[in-house]
C-alpha cells in the first residue's frame, strides 16, 4: 500500500426497493475534513490521468460501473516512493480509496458501461487557483500502462 492511501469497505444495504450505501461520514476514522462532492463519468476506452494535489486529499468510490484506479507515489523523501498500486472499485467491489496530497492518480473505465465515480476531496476546487499538477496520461515518468487507447 503506497504510504498515506486509505481503503474503507463500504456496508451496501439492498432490499426489493434497491440499495443505499454509506460513502464517507464525518465518524470515520479517514475522514479529514469536507470539501465539496462531485460526480464524474468516465465512459469506455477513456482514461483520465495524472494529476496530484498539493494540499487536496481526494475520498473515491465508483457508483456504477466499473472503474480502474491508479496511484503513483512520486513524492520525495516517501517510504514507497516509485510504487504504483491499482484499485478496481465497483458495484460488486464497493471500497473507498483515500488519496493524500502529491500522489499522482488517474482512472479508467473498466466496464464496457460508463463508469460513475462520486469524490469527496478536502478542498473546494477554485478555478482562479487549481490545487492541481497535470502531466500527460502516458507520461513516461509513471511506469503505468492504461488499457484505455484515449486520455488526458
Amino acid at each position: 500500500m503506497i504510504d498515506g492511501v486509505e481503503v474503507k469497505q463500504l456496508i451496501v444495504h439492498k432490499d426489493e426497493r434497491g440499495r443505499l450505501m454509506e460513502i464517507l461520514r464525518v465518524d470515520d476514522s479517514i475522514f479529514k475534513k469536507f470539501g465539496q462532492t462531485y460526480m464524474t463519468v468516465c465512459k469506455p476506452g477513456f482514461a483520465k490521468a495524472w494529476h496530484r494535489h498539493k494540499v487536496q486529499w481526494d475520498n473515491f468510490t465508483c457508483v456504477k460501473g466499473e472503474m480502474r484506479l491508479v496511484l503513483h507515489d512520486a513524492r520525495e523523501g516517501s517510504p514507497t516512493k516509485g510504487e504504483t498500486q491499482e484499485f478496481i472499485i465497483s458495484e460488486e467491489n464497493a471500497i473507498l480509496v483515500t488519496i493524500p496530497p502529491m500522489v499522482f492518480h488517474g482512472f479508467e473505465c473498466a466496464s464496457d458501461e460508463e463508469a460513475i465515480t462520486i469524490n469527496t476531496p478536502t478542498e473546494p476546487y477554485n478555478p482562479d487557483d487549481p490545487d492541481e499538477l497535470r502531466i500527460p496520461y502516458d507520461d513516461p515518468s509513471i511506469p503505468y500502462k492504461w488499457s484505455a487507447p484515449q486520455g488526458w
